[in-house]
């Protein structure tokens, strides 16, 4: 979470957070709005250390994967994104053809004024 959004959801400027981020000491209760700000415990932020989280991130386990018999599926689309690709291709497409018949129209038009 960025400075500037935690500020603003505790109320504070941008400076006092990044006081509070450089002070060793905090006060139990500015933590307690700061880990509820970023939706963690109180002892999340205590007891934070970055060789804990990069042993979380190494272990971490997802299911998903688990069950999909050896092959890996990142998003699971009920769409070919290959036809909406052309869907919306086709739409441009007709959206230029209309713009180029207005534009001809107009023309035909402004030619028809200039004549009479």
């Amino acid at each position: 979470m960025k400075q500037e959004t935690l500020a603003e959801q505790l109320g504070i400027s941008q400076q006092a957070v990044s006081n509070i981020e450089n002070s060793e000491k905090v006060e139990d209760a500015k933590l307690e709005e700061i880990a509820k700000a970023l939706g963690v415990t109180k002892q999340a932020i205590e007891n934070f250390s970055e060789e804990s989280m990069i042993n979380y991130f190494n272990n971490f386990y997802d299911n998903s994967f688990a069950h999909s018999q050896g092959t890996f599926h990142p998003n699971n689309c009920t769409f070919n994104p290959l036809d909406k690709l052309v869907e919306v291709y086709e739409e441009n497409r007709k959206l230029y053809e209309r713009l180029l018949q207005a534009e001809k129209d107009k023309v035909a038009y402004l030619e028809k004024l200039t004549k009479s």
